[in-house]
This record gives structure tokens, C-alpha cells and sequence, in this order.
């Protein structure tokens, strides 16, 4: 049986490995942090100087180079000046360090998220749900929800079986390529979804991605219809997962399940046949848990 890791915290965040094609990126630069604090400078209430060091903050990937004023600037559409302004105070106060004109993240940061994912009751009580699920199948399981128009992972289970998917609490994925972004999108009303695919650069990375609207709500109407989203390859060649919606009380999904599992050790049936009655009972549970 393989050593699982709780990823419920942020200081937990669990190692597995995914690579996350570069273009997972792109779909996000549509729609720069500085396009959306412009849209509410208006507001009188609204703090800007805030929200661009919020957004200087989240600029921070996974990426291995340590990024640049230009870097930051390039990524959040925010002038070079504020982002030099929003470092320094960020260093200041001891969440940023910078070394030879580059600058990452401190522990520090991760005080921001750790009191959110201590008493968030969703992540809390999946977490014995996601362990139950990867200690049977001996494969990582992981709970996301929708969060703008990505999936952001806020708990998981992880097995030591290695993947090339390098995925953490609080990492965001793009929701039309994912099995869970799929389930997750396949509940938004029509008028949701059509703003959605307005805005949403829908990037081939791989021969499998979806990447036509029409294809987009094909797949979605299947997810309604069959009650789980599997995704062969979409965001990587070698690469399926399979997953299942969390109901609240109302019926309404409010976050989604998943495994992830490499191709050459899992079909498509075998997602389906051993895979997918694991998640729908740990989904069936942790809904329960939410009324």
C-alpha cells in the first residue's frame, strides 16, 4: 500500500507530480489581475493599492525561475512601478525575498491561506474521504472547486506513486480540460456557461483537448447525463482522471472530485469499472456531511 500525505493545509501541500502544460497558463491571460481592479476602481470602497499587491502575490507560480519586476508586470497587466512599489512593501513585511532582481515567496505567505483551509468545513470534511478513497485504490485523490473560471484544489489525498503532475493545495487548473472543472461547469446555468465560453481562450494541449464550444457543451451535456466527468489526456498526454460532483443540501455541486492516474496503468473502463463507485460513494458521504 502506498504512503498517502494529507494535503489539507497549505503547509501540507503534497509533492505529486503533474506537469502542468505551459498553455494552462495562457487561458488566464486573457483577463489580466489589472483588467479587473480597473473594472472596480470605480468604487469608492474599493482599495487598489490592495488588491494589486493581492494579485502581485497570486503572480506567484509554480514555475521554476524566480520571476522579475518585468516578470510580474508581463503576467498581472500591472505598470512595472506599482509592482515595484507592491515588492517592497511585500518584502518589508516579510513575505517576499529578493535576491539579484528577482524575488520569491516566504513562508511566511502561507500564513494568508493557512486559516481558511484549517476551518474551511468542505476541505475539512472531505479530507477522510479523499484518504479513504486513495487508500483503496492506491492512487491520489483530490476536491476542487470553481473558482473564477479555473479549478482550484483545496484538499487532497496523495499517493507516493509518482506522476508528472505537480498539483498542491491551492493550485488552479483550467475547468473545460479537467474532469473536475467538467463536472464543476456541466452545473451553470445557460447563461453562466455562455459567459464562460465568451471568455474563456479554450487551448489545445493536447490531439484530446476540448476545444470548440460546441464540442464543450457536448461533453458537458454527457457529464449531466452520466453523473461524472472522465478526461482522457486533455491536459496531457499520458494523463486520465475521472470525477464526481459534491451536492449540498439544495442539490447544487459545490465542489468536485477526483482521481488522477497515469494511462499505461488504468483504461478508461477500468476508471469507470473501479475507479468511479469509489468516488461516487465518498461523494454520496461527504454530501451528507454538508446538509
Amino acid at each position: 500500500m502506498a504512503t498517502r500525505k494529507n494535503a489539507t493545509t497549505a503547509s501540507g501541500a503534497a509533492p505529486a507530480r503533474v506537469n502542468v502544460p505551459s498553455g494552462a497558463r495562457r487561458v488566464a491571460a486573457e483577463r489580466t489581475p489589472a483588467s479587473d481592479i480597473e473594472a472596480l476602481s470605480d468604487d469608492p470602497n474599493f482599495m487598489t493599492s490592495l488588491a494589486r499587491g493581492l494579485a502581485v502575490i497570486a503572480a506567484f507560480t509554480d514555475r521554476r525561475r524566480r520571476p522579475t519586476i518585468a516578470d510580474l508586470a508581463r503576467k498581472t497587466g500591472i505598470p512595472r512601478a506599482a509592482v515595484r512599489r507592491c515588492l517592497y512593501t511585500l518584502e518589508k513585511l516579510g513575505y517576499v525575498d529578493s535576491e539579484a532582481y528577482t524575488f520569491g515567496l516566504l513562508p511566511k505567505v502561507l500564513s494568508l491561506g493557512h486559516a481558511y483551509l484549517g476551518s474551511a468545513p468542505l476541505a475539512v470534511s472531505a479530507q477522510p474521504f479523499l484518504d479513504r478513497v486513495s487508500e483503496v485504490l492506491d492512487e491520489s485523490c483530490s476536491l476542487a472547486v470553481l473558482e473564477r473560471d479555473d479549478i482550484l484544489y483545496l484538499a487532497r489525498s496523495v499517493a507516493s506513486r509518482i506522476l508528472s503532475v505537480n498539483l498542491n493545495v491551492g493550485s488552479r487548473l483550467p475547468a473545460y480540460c479537467t474532469s473536475i472543472g467538467q463536472v464543476l461547469l456541466a452545473d451553470l446555468t445557460d447563461a453562466e456557461l455562455d459567459a464562460y465560453i465568451r471568455r474563456t481562450t479554450l487551448v489545445r494541449y493536447t490531439d484530446r483537448t476540448v476545444a470548440s464550444a460546441e464540442e464543450l457543451r457536448n461533453v458537458l451535456e454527457a457529464v449531466r447525463r452520466n453523473g461524472h466527468a472522465l478526461a482522457d489526456q486533455e491536459m496531457e498526454v499520458g494523463i486520465r482522471s475521472i470525477a464526481v460532483p459534491v451536492r449540498h443540501a439544495a442539490g447544487a455541486v459545490v465542489a468536485g472530485i477526483n482521481v488522477i492516474t497515469q494511462a499505461q496503468r488504468m483504461t478508461v473502463r477500468d476508471l469507470r469499472a473501479k475507479v468511479l463507485p469509489q468516488l461516487l460513494a465518498a461523494a454520496t458521504e461527504l454530501s451528507a456531511t454538508l446538509r
